[in-house]
């Protein structure tokens, strides 16, 4: 009888394990769209061409999902949007026709699920006016509804149960098959205790080493990375104010942009071309980063206090000394990086970059300007290609695209991925 139950327990012991397996495989596959994720690909990758809200140099995308009547063909028509005007779609032709028939970028490197993220995104600035955090209502948009609908803790927590679950039974099969055996006199040697058992210490072992070693992994990839560095600076200059609110344009200030290797830090002449005259704040509320008010009339004097300019006597007074302002964005010694190349030659806009820097008070590192990330821009940012005497010596890739075998050249098909463009 016990060795039926045994065998009985055995059977229903893989049933478990199968249905552990059926249950936790879907709910690990099925993810829902996340907005914090959509946020951050958003400005990586859409944020130079489109506003959720504004027209700019491709439509708004608010409502963006409705406008096309499938979701299959608007992940096309991101992955390659030449692939879908060939199909004769009419509102991919409309669309294409409007903007001056102007090709939109490819993103073949984007996967459906991250389309989805900034997909999901959208929808949550959707509910807010272009100016600000507030719904069309007037209410607040909800608290936290960026943050995503991030499932692994769940999955984890389900994984957990079921091992342990599938452990118990294991332990129940082992004394089980100890009863049957004592019962028909065959001799059976008692259960090895959980935390005796080699089998699952090394098992233990094993998982722990790997998910030490991953970790080790991630922790030496990011070595020397600072994506999100954010330094105190020794005054409070807002970008969203300055660039964003007054539109001051980013080459005013940063001079070298578009013909230096650096896009250089303006000297405090620049500042003052404007503050002999603006004395006071009057803008929005200014607030750092942990929500501290700011007095932007006191950070003002602050600016004088620097360059020794008396704002009553309207004349500088006493020598001015340099504003140490901490650099955020830092590469290695030894990578070669060209301000106007990119600007100029590579048509980059800022916030490629350096992110939605028109709304940042204080402004922080976007992107991790790690060599990876650097590479898949070069993968697929096309080039100035077409009647450029520049490129007349890849005769190969003017045919390809006389033929129509491409639609594009890349950064990488004329060299963008060589070591020795980056490195010295």
């Amino acid at each position: 009888m016990y060795r039926r139950v045994s065998i009985l327990l055995r059977k229903h012991f893989v049933s478990v394990l199968i249905l552990c397996a059926s249950i936790v495989i879907p709910f690990s596959s099925v993810k829902a769209a996340d907005p914090a994720k959509g946020k951050a690909l958003f400005q990586t990758n859409c944020a130079s061409c489109h506003n959720v809200h504004k027209k700019l140099t491709g439509p708004a995308l608010a409502g963006v999902e409705g406008r096309w009547a499938d979701k299959k063909l608007l992940h096309q028509w991101i992955h390659n949007s030449a692939s879908v005007l060939a199909t004769g779609d009419k509102y991919a032709n409309d669309l294409f026709n409007e903007f001056n028939k102007t090709a939109m970028t490819a993103f073949p490197q984007l996967s459906n699920e991250e389309i989805d993220d900034i997909l999901a995104y959208i929808k949550v600035e959707e509910v807010k006016t272009p100016g600000g955090a507030k719904t069309p209502g007037g209410d607040t948009a909800p608290a936290g509804a960026e943050k995503g609908n991030d499932n692994s803790l769940l999955f984890g927590i389900i994984t957990l149960i079921l091992a342990v679950v599938a452990l118990i039974l294991m332990q129940i099969n082992s004394n089980l098959n100890k009863l049957a055996g004592d019962k028909e006199g065959v001799p059976t040697p008692d259960p090895v205790p959980f935390y005796k058992n080699k089998a699952y210490l090394a098992l233990i072992i094993l998982v722990l080493f790997m998910v030490g070693g991953y970790l080790t992994i991630q922790g030496a990839v990011g070595l020397g990375r600072q994506k999100d560095y954010m330094p105190e600076q020794p005054i409070f200059y807002s970008h969203k104010v300055h660039a964003g609110i007054n539109q001051i344009n980013c080459l005013y200030c940063h001079a070298g942009a578009e013909k230096s290797k650096h896009a250089m830090i303006p000297s405090e002449n620049i500042c003052m071309n404007c503050h002999k005259a603006i004395k006071e704040y009057s803008g929005p509320e200014l607030t750092t980063a942990e929500g501290k008010k700011v007095d932007g009339t006191a950070e003002i004097a602050k600016l004088y206090d620097y360059v020794g300019w008396d704002p009553e006597a309207g004349k500088y007074t006493k020598p001015g000394k340099p504003i140490e302002w901490t650099k955020i964005h830092n590469l290695p010694d030894h990578v070669y990086f060209n301000h106007s190349q990119h600007v100029v030659a590579g048509q980059q806009q800022c916030q490629t970059c350096h992110g939605a820097i028109t709304e940042m008070d204080e402004v922080h590192q976007f992107a991790d300007l790690s060599m990876g990330w650097c590479i898949n821009c070069h993968r697929t940012t096309k080039v100035q290609f077409a009647d450029n005497n520049y490129y007349s010596i890849f005769e190969k890739l003017h045919q390809d695209i006389k033929d129509k075998k491409i639609d594009s050249v890349t950064v990488e098909m004329v060299g963008g991925t060589e070591c020795q463009k980056c490195h010295y």
